[in-house]
């Protein structure tokens, strides 16, 4: 056998085996790339890897959908109000024992007396189709829309991603730690409208994006059609605008909290018009972008959410039994007195609930919801079992999210104070950060939950894999640079995975042992 220490003429070599093998790993970091940057190898990723981490979304949130056979959570609410949507048109009254109805295909006991609800109908208008396709009494089919919108929740940030940071590999583990995260689960498996709402956010986030990347460079671009210095371009022709408005829209013909959305995502555009038309030379580039622009942005993006949100209450407009619906000859005004009475509602929502939670403890997680406490569960194989559906993330997805979204404001306040060249990868995530958190500080009193934060989730985990690929090393960084970040991301993914593993039952309702489910009690506030 030759000696590794040889050179090919037999002799001693000169250098030693560490720079030897240092060359070797040289070479194949060669040949990976040249691999990773073939064309061949680009076009089979764009669809193979998106495809991959829909799958692993879809089948962690459409196997055993039907469990549990009953009304969990507030399910008792949107359940209820889908069916009545469906088969009224709006929301009637139910009466006693209704969910036990529900389970076993009694008599519903649906009256044709409006109900006062305080949410918009489209989300729970989903909800009634797949109750359509599978009846009331099919626990799947109250599910089902929730488990698909989920789904897709993971393709959307993927493509996100992909867009803000040109990056296959950022995009995949992206939408792949959104995939395996147990609120985003959880929350898919449940007919409530919170993964209906950031579905639509998160389509409204994708087009701004996509408006961005075509009319950031239209406004940087001085080509004669705006020759006076004074003023830049007024740019009527933006579809993916129209689109977004269309899509906030949806959010907010879910739930209200998709108008924090909008307002974000509207002032996010206003400010990047501004600083493109200072890049372009513009000399009144802030009114130039507020009182020139911003009236058309405004009209592009809010006229079609408007249009939106009220076609979402149809069904309420032609018939004649919704709440409020006869208190004007005018219905666009019984509909606002309708709207004041919601309002009324939110605002004075103070009752207590033993699983509120303030949005100051969020970040903490200190108190996530049980969803569902079996109350006969499967044998586990040991004397004590329980069956639980809680809605607290993978932790560690977490608590990495939140400390990469400190990390990203740290960066964007300094880029600020050195005037440096800010991106969008470090604005962005905050901006739609910022519009599903930041409001409910405002109400310190008010009942809310931690599964609200399921509209934060992909932006944490947006945040979390641009902070990896910090830490992975970028292609023109030394290769034992690379090679230890991306070892170092490996492994960090590799227990965000073990943990997911870890928790899963917790969030599918599997019986477990007692003792087992202890185990994952890691804070007083998770029992």
């Amino acid at each position: 056998m030759t000696d590794l220490r040889q050179d090919d003429g037999g002799q001693p070599a000169s250098a030693p085996l560490l720079p030897a093998l240092q060359d070797r790993l040289t070479r194949y970091g060669r040949l990976r790339d040249r691999i990773l940057l073939s064309p061949d190898w680009g076009r089979m990723l764009r669809w193979f890897a998106p495809l991959v981490v829909s799958l692993i979304a879809a089948v962690l949130r459409l196997v055993n959908l039907g469990h549990p056979h009953q009304l969990a959570f507030d399910e008792t609410y949107y359940v209820k109000d889908a069916w009545s949507l469906w088969t009224l048109g709006y929301e009637g009254t139910w009466g006693e024992n209704a969910n036990e109805a529900f389970v076993t295909l009694q008599q519903l006991p649906l009256d044709t007396t409006g109900a006062f609800v305080v949410h918009p109908p489209l989300g729970k208008w989903l909800i009634a189709l797949g109750m359509a396709i599978g009846g009331p009494d099919n626990s799947v089919g109250w599910r089902l829309a929730t488990a698909l919108l989920g789904t897709g929740m993971v393709l959307l940030v993927y493509l996100i991603a992909r867009k803000l940071t040109g990056s296959i590999v950022v995009a995949t583990v992206t939408g792949a730690l959104l995939a395996i995260d147990g609120l985003a689960i959880v929350m898919s498996r449940i007919a409530l409208l919170d993964t209906p709402l950031t579905f639509f956010i998160l389509l409204g986030a994708l087009f701004i994006l996509h408006d961005r990347g075509q009319t950031i460079p239209a406004l940087e671009r001085r080509d004669g059609s705006s020759p006076d210095p004074m003023w830049g371009r007024v740019i009527w022709r933006r579809p993916w605008l129209i689109a977004a408005g269309i899509a906030l829209g949806a959010a907010s013909a879910v739930k209200w909290s998709g108008l924090y959305a909008l307002a974000a995502f509207g002032l996010y555009i206003v400010v990047t018009d501004a600083l493109a038309r200072r890049r372009a030379g513009v000399v009144l580039w802030p009114a130039d972008a507020a009182f020139r622009q911003g009236p058309v942005s405004f009209l592009l993006l809010v006229f079609p959410a408007l249009a939106v949100y009220l076609i979402s209450w149809t069904g309420w407009f032609v018939t004649a039994g919704g709440y409020d619906r006869q208190s004007d000859a005018n219905p666009l005004v019984a509909l606002w007195k309708y709207h004041q009475s919601i309002l009324g509602f939110h605002v004075g929502l103070n009752r207590g609930h033993p699983y509120a939670s303030p949005a100051w403890e969020w970040p903490f997680l200190l108190r996530p919801t049980a969803v569902w406490v079996g109350t006969d569960p499967a044998p586990c194989g040991v004397d004590r079992c329980i069956a639980v559906i809680s809605s607290i993330p993978n932790p560690l997805i977490w608590y990495a999210g939140v400390a990469a979204s400190v990390y990203l404001i740290y960066r964007l306040v300094r880029g600020l104070i050195l005037r440096r060249p800010v991106g969008p990868e470090l604005s962005y995530p905050l901006v739609g950060l910022a519009a599903a958190y930041v409001p409910w500080l405002l109400f310190p009193e008010r009942t809310i939950f931690q599964f609200y934060t399921v509209a934060m989730l992909p932006f944490l985990v947006l945040s979390l894999a641009l902070a990896l690929r910090e830490i992975a090393g970028r292609r023109d960084d030394p290769l034992h640079r690379r090679q230890s970040g991306e070892r170092t991301v490996l492994i960090v993914l590799g227990f965000f995975v073990l943990v997911s593993a870890f928790y899963y039952p917790l969030w599918a309702g599997i019986s477990v042992p007692y003792d087992f489910w202890l185990l994952h009690n890691w804070l007083p506030g998770w029992v």
